[in-house]
């Protein structure tokens, strides 16, 4: 028998959100993969750019998530843009819900990635940033490089 696979290995990672979203809060889920799909993930065959998550039916689903068929795949290789189940307990679920539905904000995956052999997707509970908010931040990170800097030189 194998030895328990330990670590963590990252799949892909939504650089994006962090800029275009606020984030308020994360939570780790499960993810149903097919074969193709989980070799396709090994591989490093995943982008998370336009993707986000949804709650319908009391099941939650990543949307608009793409998985590259996998290169050595048959005539049954996935299909790139499928909606693949996320794995959550019913309780948070309903309480992604609630905060999705009362407060109007979206669901979006920040990375994937690979914990003890099982793949686990991070999504963020997030509200979308204005163009001034942009600026602003961008405007702090320069401030902040900037003094960092200055306290370098005078060292």
């Amino acid at each position: 028998m194998a030895a328990p696979k330990t670590g963590t290995k990252l799949i892909a990672q939504n650089r994006k959100a962090r800029h275009d979203y606020e984030i308020e809060e994360t939570v780790e889920a499960g993810l149903v993969l097919l074969g193709t799909e989980v070799k396709s993930c090994r591989d490093g065959k995943v982008n998370l750019v336009d993707a986000y998550a949804k709650i319908d039916g009391g099941e939650a689903w990543l949307l608009q998530c793409h998985i590259a068929p996998y290169s050595h795949g048959n005539i049954a290789n996935h299909d790139p843009l499928r909606p693949r189940k996320l794995l959550l307990k019913a309780q948070e679920i309903a309480v992604l819900k609630a905060k999705v539905e009362r407060d109007g904000k979206t669901l979006v995956p920040l990375r994937l990635y690979f914990t003890k052999g099982l793949a686990k997707a991070e999504i963020a509970i997030a509200r979308g940033k204005k163009t001034h908010d942009k600026r602003r931040d961008n405007a702090r990170k320069s401030d902040e490089q900037r003094m960092r800097r200055e306290l370098g030189r005078r060292r």
